[in-house]
């Protein structure tokens, strides 16, 4: 038989979902914190302590929200495979109709269908339960670890490129920097993240910069106001 030599993009949605929002809510949340400080009127090494705490905080916590939710749903994967695994051992004969029930729905004839169920249980029950009944693919599974450890890193990455700016530029331009800098990089990063995932590369570009120009616009004026009140 010829193997199957497709190229697909859905392996990636775990890592990809993950690392495009920890970078992008890296980005953001530290530029928009930079501008916001430095409208309030702190100096140079102020804005970089508050960019600095806000870099590990965002990544520790970026972190701990991937694990947590991502730990829920494979919670309830194995819970949902684990009443799967009792059904079957309580009654084969009942879950074999049930699967062949979901083939006939799906366009089978119920001849061919008992058959393909037959077949499939013989080979993997749990699995072919799993996935047409259940709809869990080993691809999608859910991955605490991958999760945290890809949103930390990619949060770290996305926050210090508007530390760097800070470092860089002069005082009277930093705030023109960083939000010239981050814009431009958000955009980038729409569009990298457009292209791995197959979509339209000005749609996810225009998609991130749009947002994420608006919370540094918020901020700063935030930052303007407490720091005129102040």
């Amino acid at each position: 038989m010829a193997r199957h030599t497709e190229r697909h993009r859905t392996h990636r949605i775990g890592w990809l979902r993950a690392t495009v929002l920890g970078a992008n809510d890296g980005l953001i949340s530290t530029s928009s914190l930079i501008l916001g400080v430095a409208a309030a009127g702190s100096d140079v090494r102020g804005i970089l302590t508050a960019g600095v705490a806000g870099l590990f905080a965002g990544a520790a916590s970026m972190a701990a929200g991937e694990y947590v939710s991502v730990s829920s749903q494979a919670d309830t994967e194995r819970a949902d495979l684990d009443r799967e695994r009792q059904e079957l051992a309580s009654d084969y004969a009942a879950e074999g109709r049930e699967l062949a029930g979901i083939y006939i729905h799906r366009g089978l004839t119920p001849e061919l269908a008992r058959q393909v169920a037959a077949q499939l249980m013989a080979h993997d029950a749990l699995g072919a339960h799993a996935r047409d009944e259940l709809g869990l693919a080993e691809l999608l599974a859910a991955r605490p670890v991958q999760a945290a450890l890809s949103s930390a890193a990619s949060f770290a990455a996305g926050a210090m490129f508007p530390l760097l700016v800070v470092t860089l530029a002069p005082p009277p331009v930093l705030t023109l920097a960083v939000s010239a800098s981050s814009v431009c990089l958000l955009a980038l990063l729409g569009a990298l993240a457009a292209r791995a995932g197959g979509a339209r590369i000005s749609v996810g570009a225009w998609r991130v910069t749009l947002w994420g120009a608006l919370a540094m616009a918020a901020t700063t004026g935030a930052g303007a106001l407490f720091g005129a009140t102040g």
